[in-house]
């Protein structure tokens, strides 16, 4: 169970993240965007890796896990309770704070907000700063954000593979489903699959199976590991299945392979 953290906090806070998962809830809404390197964040089973230009929602009282892919930074915005606002920040409020969700900014916004996280580097300690500055990112946000695509815009789409291939090797050992591989770049699942086999000529499953041998490939080298312990590590369900899948594909067992 996650702890409910009712600790004092700023308005707005550059932090960098750990590499080791975290996980708590706390009292107040939290906006979180990422400033440098990748992010992995887990809100309420809602899971997606976010980079600059993109964040995350998350709702009072939410349980969320996080932590950095090396080298990270995040802006969090903390909020606090409605009754604090007045109708018109509320409506502001209320229009981004329905539900825990990602999303990305357009780049007009990631410019400004380049401008206020510099701000806040030079005083972080200071309440009006963070709270200035928390206050113009929430005042134009909404128009600014978005959580899909256009369908017009998907043929100009690119899917960042450097993403794709950073979640999958971080999971190659469990099962990873589209749905999870979609949300890494902010796309539906069916956007998604038909961008990613328009890119990489085969689907992401086949591209899934793919890393997964390449590692296979790769633990084979290793005397000291049984033919159990690499079918563990590269995400197959038993011995029994990476061999006739492996045998399948490569035209020859894994352990001849190995020899």
């Amino acid at each position: 169970m996650s702890l409910i953290k009712s600790t004092p906090f700023l308005p707005a806070e550059v932090i960098s993240l750990p590499t080791e998962s975290h996980n708590h809830a706390h009292d107040h809404h939290q906006l979180v965007i990422a400033t440098s390197g990748h992010s992995e964040f887990s809100i309420e089973g809602l899971q997606s890796l976010i980079i600059p230009g993109q964040g995350c929602v998350v709702t009072t009282s939410s349980e969320h896990a996080f932590n950095g892919l090396g080298n990270s930074e995040i802006l969090t915005l903390n909020l606090p309770s409605e009754d604090a606002f007045d109708v018109y920040t509320n409506e502001c409020f209320n229009s981004i704070f329905t539900q825990n969700q990602f999303f990305k900014l357009d780049v007009q916004f990631q410019n400004l907000l380049t401008l206020l996280v510099k701000e806040i580097r030079v005083l972080p300690a200071d309440p009006l700063v963070a709270e200035a500055c928390k206050n113009t990112i929430i005042a134009l946000l909404k128009r600014h954000m978005y959580t899909d695509l256009p369908t017009k815009m998907l043929k100009r789409v690119r899917i960042n593979m450097d993403i794709i291939d950073a979640y999958i090797h971080k999971h190659i050992a469990s099962k990873i489903t589209i749905s999870q591989l979609a949300g890494c770049v902010f796309l539906g699942e069916s956007q998604f699959h038909s961008l990613f086999k328009q890119q990489m000529s085969i689907t992401p499953h086949q591209y899934i199976l793919k890393l997964r041998f390449n590692f296979a490939k790769a633990q084979l080298e290793n005397n000291a590991l049984t033919l159990s312990e690499i079918a563990t590590r590269s995400g197959f369900a038993n011995q029994s299945s990476f061999t006739h899948a492996f045998t399948k594909l490569q035209g020859i067992s894994p352990s001849k392979y190995r020899s």
